[in-house]
C-alpha cells in the first residue's frame, strides 16, 4: 500500500516536472504563430514593392530623408513651367490611397466558393460616395514621408501613381481604426491641382 502511494506521488511529481519543462515551449510556439503572420505580411508587402521597383514602367525617387525610395509612374503630366511645392507649402489635390490583402490577386476576384472578394482596400480618398472629386488642402509636411517626397517633385496638373514602402509610410505599427497594418506597402493616385 505504501509503495503504491509513493509511486502515485512519484508519478505526479514527474508529470508536474514534465509540464513545467514543456510550458515554455508551448508559450513560445504560440508567440511564433503571431510573429509568423506579421513576418509573412511584411515579406509579402516588401516583395510587392520590390516587384514594382523592377517594373520599367515605374521611376524611382529617393526619399529626401535618405531612408529609402518611392516608386511612381506618370499618369498625366502637368504644367512643365510650374514650380514644385516646398516642404512648408500647402497644396490642393485629389488622391486615393489603397492597399491589398493579397498582392498576388487582382483587386476583385471570385473565390472557390463563388463569393466575390474585394481584395483592394481603399483607406482614404477625395472621391465622395457619389463618385465626385472633393479636393483637399494639405500641408506638404503634414503627411507621411513617402507622400511628401512625391508632392515635392510634382508640378500642378501632374497625376501620379505612387508606391510607398512601409518605412516611408506608417511604419511597423497597425493604424487603429483603419485597414492599415504595420509593414504595409501603400499605393496612392495623386493629382496635384495647385500650390497655395
Amino acid at each position: 500500500m505504501i509503495s503504491k502511494r509513493v509511486n502515485k506521488k512519484n508519478m505526479k511529481s514527474k508529470l508536474y516536472l514534465l509540464f513545467l519543462l514543456c510550458a515554455p515551449v508551448l508559450f513560445i510556439a504560440c508567440d511564433d504563430e503571431t510573429e509568423t503572420f506579421q513576418d509573412r505580411w511584411r515579406i509579402e508587402n516588401e516583395a510587392q514593392f520590390e516587384r514594382v521597383t523592377a517594373d520599367p514602367n515605374f521611376r524611382k525617387r529617393e526619399s529626401l530623408t535618405g531612408n529609402g525610395h518611392i516608386m511612381y509612374r506618370i499618369i498625366e503630366s502637368g504644367d512643365e513651367s510650374g514650380r514644385f511645392p516646398y516642404f512648408t507649402d500647402r497644396v490642393r489635390l485629389n488622391y486615393t490611397g489603397w492597399l491589398k490583402n493579397d498582392w498576388t490577386r487582382p483587386p476583385t476576384f471570385t473565390n472557390d466558393r463563388g463569393h466575390t472578394i474585394r481584395n483592394q482596400i481603399i483607406f482614404d480618398t477625395t472621391i465622395d460616395d457619389r463618385g465626385n472629386e472633393r479636393p483637399r488642402t494639405l500641408s506638404v509636411n503634414g503627411v507621411i514621408q513617402g507622400f511628401s517626397d512625391a508632392l515635392q517633385h510634382m508640378r500642378p496638373g501632374d497625376k501620379w501613381e505612387v508606391w510607398i514602402p512601409w518605412n516611408l509610410g506608417y511604419g511597423q505599427q497597425d493604424i487603429i481604426g483603419t485597414p492599415i497594418r504595420g509593414f504595409s506597402t501603400l499605393v496612392f493616385e495623386i493629382e496635384l491641382l495647385n500650390i497655395l
